[in-house]
């Protein structure tokens, strides 16, 4: 360790060395932390004398979970609106709003929900629907720990407090805002992305991310791609992908698009308030191509060429029913 942990009583810089326990320390000590008689002798109690706050927990039975009311776990949204036969594709792509524009490189574990250590932004959007269900800001926990609760982690999707939106203009020396904000359009208010998902959804409007190279770095969390979906996010367009992610894509039923070698949002002059038009090929094969239409303000239009990062024949199965999981339960269905 390089760098001090604090302060010793006479003023001098104190390292993680100098404080450390010695294994001959640890093994000493050791003696008094492990007592195999203790441990069994209070878990064969579990099922005779369970104690009274086992006792004092409350349970149903039945073939079918019902759902807690709970900040922890939730009845996920995966299966809403679920129909026998596949759902149809928007005839020739998709007419979109940009959503966020992001740098060069985009590590995953900035836009996905950060799942180790405690989050305590009371401001943000997971923090706020907390405090409405009662949870004070010392009981947020992690991420990590809300998993299994769809509106805590959709919320903490592109929330991360080091993201940088380049939608959002920067400031008069240069400097970029960081924090999951961007500008609702066409009204050109800055709010949450959280918020501003719901705002386009509730006008029906789809949404599009403009991302840089290698999008999705750092992790392969399914809860990259699950709170992208939940968001009515329907495409990422990015210079290049991680591996894993852009196949969780996929699997959620959105559409990875890969823009032309030396091609980028930047070199397209694209700010946020643009509409934009996905154009896919009648019928969707592996790797082929589409096209991206971009319509500014100014009613002026341009075009440019992407390439469908749907890479494999079953994905393009996964994809045009939805995601992964509806097409496996089609299967069961049809078995």
């Amino acid at each position: 360790m390089t760098e001090p942990v604090g302060k010793g009583k006479n003023g001098r810089d104190v390292y993680l060395g100098d404080i450390w326990p010695s294994s001959d320390e640890v093994h000493a000590l050791l003696k008094y932390a492990m007592n195999p008689k203790a441990f069994q002798a209070s878990y064969g109690k579990v099922k005779t004398e369970p104690g009274e706050l086992w006792n004092h927990i409350k349970g149903v039975s039945g073939q079918v979970y019902d759902w807690p009311t709970s900040t922890y776990i939730a009845r996920p949204p995966f299966f809403e609106g679920f129909t026998p036969q596949p759902p149809a594709q928007p005839a020739g792509g998709y007419g979109v709003r940009a959503r966020a524009h992001h740098g060069a490189v985009r590590r995953l574990d900035h836009h996905r929900p950060h799942l180790a250590g405690r989050f305590n932004q009371e401001a943000s959007p997971a923090g706020q629907y907390l405090v409405g269900h009662g949870v004070t800001k010392a009981d947020f926990n992690s991420y990590g720990s809300r998993r299994g609760n769809h509106d805590v982690m959709m919320r903490g999707t592109f929330a991360n407090v080091r993201i940088k939106n380049l939608m959002i203009p920067p400031r008069a020396d240069g400097s970029r805002e960081e924090g999951g904000v961007t500008l609702h359009q066409p009204s050109g208010e800055k709010m949450f992305i959280y918020d501003a998902a719901m705002r386009y959804m509730a006008e029906g409007t789809p949404t599009v991310i403009f991302a840089g190279e290698e999008y999705g770095t750092g992790s392969s969390r399914d809860w990259a791609a699950k709170g992208t979906q939940l968001l009515g996010i329907k495409a990422v367009v990015a210079k290049s992908f991680e591996r894993i992610h852009r196949s969780n894509l996929v699997g959620m039923g959105v559409l990875p698009l890969q823009f032309a070698p030396g091609a980028s949002y930047a070199s397209l002059g694209l700010t946020g308030d643009e509409t934009i038009d996905i154009e896919l090929d009648s019928e969707l094969k592996p790797q082929s191509r589409a096209r991206l239409i971009i319509t500014r303000r100014d009613g002026s239009r341009t075009e440019a060429p992407l390439t469908l990062r749907i890479d494999t024949p079953i994905e393009v199965d996964y994809y045009q029913h939805g995601g992964i999981l509806p097409f496996v339960l089609r299967q069961l269905l049809a078995a």
